[in-house]
């Protein structure tokens, strides 16, 4: 039994808690119907189809034993008892229990079961329940704030988007597609004793060299990028990245110019920063190389997939808008967050590879190819941007965590990633070719467009149609959609459109979705 353990033991059996606990219980050869519910009700929350149960079981009770809601010597209920009313092995307890008790939350008495040893936050501490602060209410806070980011348009997805039947929703998550055991075999190998003396220590404001490595070897060459290491630094998703760039090169005389449509995340960071951020005009080829593009220091460009249209930009518009760009000094930053998640056609080189006078800084992201909870995204630009890019990220979070880094480091180094690319290529082009015979058979009344080995649709209703409204009914019939209007500047301008993503829905569910879709928006256009 460990010190922690006895001293609570000890102090239970003081105060009488633990032999009343203990004979109350003695004479019961299972749970009564009160004690079934006490029980029950505390393990609500576990996840059957989520991480392990054991350790499900054991993160509860320690959260109870926390909180009060299991207190000092209380006795918990036998191993087969506890089994019985979650329905599970009782091995999955006793494995539970024996971990609690190595972890001294738990105290086992020979022949009267096992007891809460964790030490009750009065006897830890000494110190009564602090008394709650004055609540201030907004307008007390508004007054202070030097920006408010939450005044700003977003993009808003339902809360539980995922429990939805059909969520067309872009960039997301499919479990079906994760590489879980080529994952599980990179973590494992993070985990072992030479590499956890790699990633544990503090690099300051560095990155782990396996994976920078690995980005020179096998990701970017893949987009025809070559770059030193000094010209490569991670970052926590792609979405820090423009926020880093944005905080380094943006006061509030910068003219800062974005597409229309474009990414409204990439405007609201600009926007915090600098009033004066211009809409730049696309056609069908992409970003027009205008001289309201050579009037900015800097333009935010989605070429390889314009957001939200899914245009993919030419070789020769590229090549016009890099000499643009070089004419008016302008800085460019390329956000190519799928550039090569679905080949489908020829792949046209990014703006970076192509550039020869150094204009543009280039944000790729790891996260969409895999999942977007890794937040894996990264930097390429020349080595003196780098240089203070890294200083700025310093002084935010010194760097991202070097354990994911490591995980991501041997899993491109293995060959996993180019396997998954393939695998994911192989069925969202299947994903894509399925809606290409289902919108014009079900969405008769809209026009869409898709650039190819994009993983989204942008779909034109007829105008006058609000698709913010138009969503909401969706969502009604289990379908999910992503309204245009927040990614325009002007919201009426986009008002009619929707994005329609394919990436985060099973492939088996597109059919009936499409179905369901279609049958709203004939409903709505009859109003």
């Amino acid at each position: 039994m460990g010190k922690l353990a006895q001293l609570a033991y000890q102090e239970a059996g003081r105060n009488g808690s633990l032999d009343r606990s203990a004979n109350a219980s003695a004479n019961a050869a299972s749970l009564g119907n009160s004690d079934a519910l006490f029980w029950g009700a505390l393990f609500r929350g576990m996840d059957r189809g989520g991480s392990f149960l054991q350790l499900q079981i054991r993160q509860i009770i320690v959260t109870a034993i926390e909180d009060g809601r299991l207190p000092l010597g209380m006795r918990m209920p036998s191993s087969r008892d506890l089994a019985a009313v979650l329905k599970v092995s009782r091995n999955t307890v006793v494995i539970a229990y024996e971990q609690l008790v190595d972890q001294n939350f738990l105290v086992s008495r020979q022949r009267s079961g096992y007891f809460v040893a964790g030490l009750s936050k009065k006897v830890a501490s000494g110190a009564g329940k602090p008394a709650e602060a004055a609540s201030r209410d907004d307008a007390h806070w508004a007054a202070r704030y030097a920006v408010q980011p939450s005044a700003h348009r977003n993009i808003v997805k339902p809360a539980d988007w995922q429990a939805q039947p059909y969520p067309f929703i872009f960039g997301q998550f499919d479990p079906s597609l994760f590489p879980t055991n080529d994952w599980r075999e990179s973590a494992r190998a993070a985990l072992s004793v030479p590499e956890i003396n790699n990633w544990a220590r503090d690099l300051i404001d560095g990155d782990d060299p396996a994976l920078i490595e690995q980005l020179q070897l096998q990701v970017l060459p893949r987009r025809g990028i070559h770059a030193r290491s000094d010209e490569i630094m991670m970052t926590i998703g792609a979405q820090h990245a423009l926020y880093l760039i944005a905080t380094l090169f943006i006061n509030d005389r910068t003219r800062v110019g974005i597409e229309e449509p474009g990414y409204p995340d990439a405007r609201n960071i600009f926007r915090m920063l600098t009033p004066d951020v211009v809409p730049l005009a696309s056609d069908a080829q992409g970003l027009l190389p205008d001289e309201r593009l050579q009037s900015c220091a800097l333009a935010y460009v989605t070429a390889s997939h314009q957001c939200p249209t899914a245009t993919v930009m030419p070789l020769q518009r590229r090549l016009e808008l890099l000499k643009a760009a070089e004419t008016g000094d302008v800085v460019l930053v390329e956000d190519d967050y799928e550039g090569e998640l679905m080949p489908e056609a020829a792949t046209l080189p990014p703006l970076k590879s192509l550039d020869h006078a150094s204009n543009v800084l280039y944000v790729g992201s790891l996260s969409k190819a895999l999942a977007p909870g890794l937040r894996l995204g990264y930097v390429v630009a020349p080595a003196p941007v780098i240089r203070e890019l890294r200083a700025l990220r310093r002084l935010m979070l010194r760097h991202p965590p070097l354990n994911n880094q490591r995980v991501a480091a041997l899993f491109i180094g293995l060959g996993h990633y180019r396997s998954h690319l393939a695998q994911v290529g192989r069925v969202l082009l299947e994903r894509a070719k399925m809606l290409d015979r289902l919108l014009p058979k079900h969405l008769p009344d809209c026009s869409f467009s898709r650039g190819p080995g994009s993983t989204n649709y942008w779909i034109a209703c007829p105008p006058g149609t609000d698709t913010t409204a138009l969503a909401r009914e969706a969502l009604a019939q289990g379908v999910v959609i992503e309204p245009g209007a927040v990614f325009s500047m002007d919201e009426t301008a986009s008002r009619h459109c929707f994005r329609l993503g394919f990436s985060s829905i099973r492939t088996d569910r597109i059919e009936t979705g499409i179905q369901r879709l279609g049958e709203v928006i004939a409903e709505y256009l009859k109003k």
